[in-house]
């Protein structure tokens, strides 16, 4: 078993991204994605318009809104997991990402539809996987539905490892790691 992540805690608890003493790195990190941020509840409306926007053309093809878009992102904002991207001075994109005792969880990646293909949702990968290693984990995990076929392919290209499948709140998910170096 793995120990406990710690970051200036002698007990070794997790914390949230936004209460972790980052320093310099932080700054690094920011300054290379210049316009990724934490979320605050004044973000709120525009988190849950990307997400909806990002996922509504799954509802078909699974049969029912996919597990992002029933997410609770006033809690999730207020526990400081909540990243966004902005295009144009506007939310148009949302990173999720819990810290977990092993590894961080990149829960949802969501790209508004009209600004796919410009580099946001790349962008706030490769900031989660910076996040990831800046808070000590050495993998990063994410799951996604099973019939988002090109979600596995996209994950499996960028290096991400399928562990295993299972069902969790009626969704047939796909579990992936990806070792951070």
């Amino acid at each position: 078993m793995s120990p406990k992540v710690s970051l200036g805690d002698a007990k070794g608890w997790i914390r949230p991204l936004a209460d972790l003493p980052f320093g310099r790195l932080t700054r690094q990190i920011v300054a290379m994605t210049q316009d990724l941020r934490l979320a605050t509840h004044d973000d709120l409306q525009a988190v849950e318009t990307v997400v909806r926007a990002a996922y509504f053309h799954y509802v078909v093809r699974i049969g029912r809104e996919p597990g992002p878009m029933l997410d609770d992102y006033t809690s999730l904002i207020g526990k400081g997991h909540v990243h966004v991207i902005e295009h144009d001075d506007m939310v148009k994109g949302v990173l999720v990402l819990i810290p977990e005792e092993r590894s961080m969880l990149l829960d949802n990646v969501a790209v508004s539809p009209d600004t796919q293909g410009l580099g946001l949702g790349r962008r706030m990968l490769e900031f989660a996987e910076r996040a990831a290693m800046a808070s000590g984990y050495r993998s990063i995990t994410l799951y996604t539905n099973e019939a988002m076929t090109e979600n596995i392919g996209l994950y499996s290209r960028i290096g991400y490892v399928e562990t295993h499948r299972a069902e969790e709140k009626g969704l047939r998910r796909v579990y992936m790691a990806k070792p951070l170096f």
